[in-house]
């Protein structure tokens, strides 16, 4: 499975990591993924979402 957020669809970014020289390698930004069991229609189901996400559902939940 790609490192994609099932919610928001945050993804992997690319770039380049800059030396103190001003040397430059490509790099790349990851999202920070938590698998999650959230109930869907009756059934439960796994869904990789970050934590963001995770974050603001806890916060909707919660009013």
């Amino acid at each position: 499975m790609s490192r994609v957020c099932e919610n928001c669809g945050k993804h992997t970014v690319s770039g380049n990591k800059v030396s103190h020289a001003k040397n430059r390698t490509r790099r790349k930004w990851r999202p920070n993924l938590v698998s999650v069991k959230e109930e869907v229609n009756g059934t439960s189901k796994r869904r990789k979402i970050c934590t963001r996400c995770l974050k603001t559902s806890s916060k909707a939940k919660k009013d």
